[in-house]
């Protein structure tokens, strides 16, 4: 087996105010013709760095030390002109967020065919050929109208295989997929994971596959490298390092994610490895249902009677009637206090929706809600105030949820003071420092921005100021998605010890599965806004009585 690429004691420093920041340490590796290299690691291990050094797209200023061989080119050592003939042509890049990574205002078609116009000497007739049938070959539906869509009017998992075809387009020898699954559901994410396979196997190009999750990169990769704080801390085959793993922190990513057969009291995180703390306590069947006996001896705090959400208008004069979408339709559960609801499905399916229509943020076409057994469908804007205080959520992207101009501390006091929690502005300080404290923050963060956070303490930022209103439900809408395995397993430790010490009630809106069933009491799978299946969490993972929840089951990365 041929080597065509050669990294060799790669350094990559950042250009600070007075000195240089070394990101990437000296990092080695080769990549064999016709094979998948996993790479895995943490936020700011190095990872895409790495992998943006080789396509020559770091910044100016930057220092990259070491040498990038491929086959006999020494990349770099490249100069700009070389390399547009390289970018694209024989090493491509899918980049992680496609919404960002595609242009708005170009047709999906118009960006592939650009490739192809830039790199081959053919007609613009041939190359929309083409790209319908690298369409085709992704798999997309309907290709020919989706040469013509933009990217807002397709699905995520659609415009990630639009960047494929854009990356593929002019069979590269290397082709880099920096997390193409972060964030998709878990169905899109098998069917991308096989995608990038199949075509691996007819095209014969090598793959490097970016990643965090250590189960995934299993079910593609044939060798696999850790990174951790910009070196390499071990390589193997796929199988040794899964099943064999030699360094604590590969031990680490693989154990963070929750386990499948058995619930963990708490999920080991990176650190309880590292400083060999593990607490392999197991929640047991047996307190699991005198749990259960407790809570739903009760009545139900909240109660939805067949819930709808409808959205488009009827024909008038001027508009064609649009197409009804039925977000929710004819929804009916309960939900009693002190339990975490699981909501799953794939993107569509309504369970945001269902959760927005909860909390009055979206209006509900027909049904009834019941909290503490009050009707709460329709509520005047005073009644509105009280019950926001008592139902709150945890939104999917804390970046965008948090203002950028101002302090954390002052965005979480700011619900307090609208809510009339505490009397006095040094009062609500001194309850913010001690939530701060209690979400694992420190009291200096207070008087910090939102930019100045990682992604898993700005999500901790979500919570504090969602807890800080004392409320007695909270709906955690893909709360813990586009975090870090062990960031991950530190956030949902936090909401299982904030449920214990102050008596809280979730409903956990997640399209992963092993996390959704962790964390779970009882399950409930949507699909085209109705509920496909509910039961005991446990039971519906062992016996799915529909063959839409076995397909997600089945869809779940499990490793080797």
């Amino acid at each position: 087996m041929s080597i065509i690429l050669n990294v060799k004691d790669l350094s990559v420093s950042f250009k600070t105010d007075d000195n240089y920041n070394k990101v990437v340490k000296g990092v080695s590796y080769i990549v064999n013709e016709n094979e998948i290299l996993g790479i895995v690691g943490e936020s700011g291990s190095g990872k895409s760095v790495s992998s943006l050094a080789i396509l020559g797209l770091l910044p100016k200023s930057t220092l990259v030390e070491g040498e990038i061989i491929f086959k006999d080119i020494l990349l770099t050592k490249v100069t700009g002109k070389q390399f547009k003939k390289i970018r694209g042509n024989q090493i491509s890049m899918i980049f992680q967020e496609p919404m960002s990574s595609l242009n708005p205002s170009l047709t999906c078609g118009y960006q592939v065919l650009e490739i192809l116009l830039q790199h081959k000497k053919i007609s613009k007739k041939e190359a929309k050929k083409e790209v319908i049938e690298l369409f085709k070959k992704v798999k997309l539906p309907r290709a020919e109208t989706i040469f013509n869509h933009y990217p807002h009017q397709i699905s995520g998992g659609q415009k990630q295989r639009v960047m494929i075809a854009m990356a593929i387009a002019c069979k590269p020898q290397i082709l880099i997929a920096d997390e193409p699954t972060t964030a998709l559901d878990v169905t899109v994410q098998k069917e991308i994971i096989l995608l990038l396979k199949e075509l691996q196997q007819e095209t014969n190009m090598s793959i490097i596959f970016i990643t965090h999750d250590l189960a995934l990169v299993s079910e593609i990769a044939d060798r696999v490298l850790v990174m951790k704080q910009g070196e390499i801390v071990e390589q193997g085959t796929s199988t040794e390092l899964f099943k064999n793993p030699q360094h604590n922190y590969t031990k680490a990513l693989i154990n963070s994610k929750p386990n499948l057969n058995f619930r963990l009291k708490k999920l080991p995180t990176v650190q309880n490895f590292m400083e060999q703390t593990i607490n392999n306590e197991v929640y047991t069947e047996e307190e699991r249902n005198n749990f259960h006996s407790k809570i739903y001896a009760k009545e139900p705090l909240l109660e939805v009677k067949n819930l709808a959400t409808y959205f488009g208008k009827e024909s008038n004069w001027f508009f064609e009637k649009e197409q009804l979408v039925k977000a929710v339709d004819n929804v009916s559960f309960q939900l009693f206090e002190g339990e975490t609801l699981g909501l799953v499905g794939e993107s569509g399916c309504g369970k945001t929706t269902l959760g927005r229509t909860i909390l009055h943020l979206e209006k509900a076409t027909k049904g009834e809600l019941f909290y503490k057994q009050k009707d709460v469908t329709n509520l005047s804007n005073k009644e509105l105030k009280d019950f926001r205080k008592e139902v709150q959520i945890i939104f999917q992207d804390p970046f965008s949820s948090l203002n950028p101009r101002i302090p954390v501390g002052k965005a979480i006091m700011e619900p307090m003071k609208v809510h009339g929690i505490l009397n006095s502005k040094e009062e609500r300080k001194q309850y913010v420092l001690e939530i701060l404290q209690r979400v694992g923050l420190n009291e200096e963060y207070f008087y910090r921005y939102p930019h100045e956070f990682s992604g898993g303490q700005r999500q901790r930022i979500g919570i504090a100021r969602t807890i800080a209103l004392k409320p007695k439900l909270i709906i955690c809408d893909e709360s813990v998605s586009a975090l870090d395995v062990s960031v991950q397993a530190q956030v949902l430790n936090l909401l299982n010890e904030l449920k214990q010490d102050f008596g809280f009630t979730y409903i956990f809106i997640s399209h992963d599965l092993s996390v959704v069933k962790y964390m779970s009491d009882q399950l409930m799978v949507m699909n085209n806004g109705k509920i496909e299946e509910i039961g005991d969490a446990d039971e519906v993972y062992k016996n799915p009585k529909s063959s839409y929840s076995k397909k997600l089951i089945d869809a779940i990365p499990k490793g080797i």
